[in-house]
């Protein structure tokens, strides 16, 4: 029974790649936010293409892209808004929303294109962007 499940875990693993969804990457209204994605480069040969998108990470390519490196350049932006502000050569390929606005929030792909079948990195982040007033009101519902 053990091998069916094993078999089970690979097939899905293989036809849907890694995909990582945590909590919310929480915003405010006129700043900045960051969406945090990384893959490792031990070598040179290591650095490769990847795409940032709206909506869920696909099988294939970024749906909606509004970001794209070839692996050590930002070949393709939508916005000046959108900006990869970490060191590509060493796999941080996190996103920067310049001045969010509340249409920023919903959900974000950050796919990286790892040479061989089925290896690419899905990372979906769930972006929530609050106004001042209502990050106020979190903090002091927390605190």
């Amino acid at each position: 029974m053990a091998p069916y499940f094993i078999l089970q875990w690979i097939l899905m693993v293989l036809f849907t790649g890694l995909t990582v969804s945590g909590s919310p990457v929480r915003g405010v209204v006129g700043q900045n936010v960051t969406l945090p994605c990384k893959y490792p480069v031990n070598h040179q040969n290591d650095i490769t293409t990847m795409c940032w998108g709206r909506g869920s990470c696909p099988s294939s390519q970024c749906s909606q892209t509004i970001l794209q490196t070839d692996g050590r350049r930002v070949t393709e932006r939508q916005s000046s808004r959108y900006r990869l502000e970490g060191n590509l050569a060493q796999g941080d390929v996190s996103l920067t929303i310049v001045n969010a606005a509340e249409a920023d929030g919903g959900m974000y792909c950050c796919k990286v294109e790892i040479p061989g079948w089925f290896n690419d990195l899905l990372n979906n982040l769930e972006v929530v962007i609050e106004t001042g007033e209502q990050s106020f009101c979190m903090s002091v519902l927390e605190g």
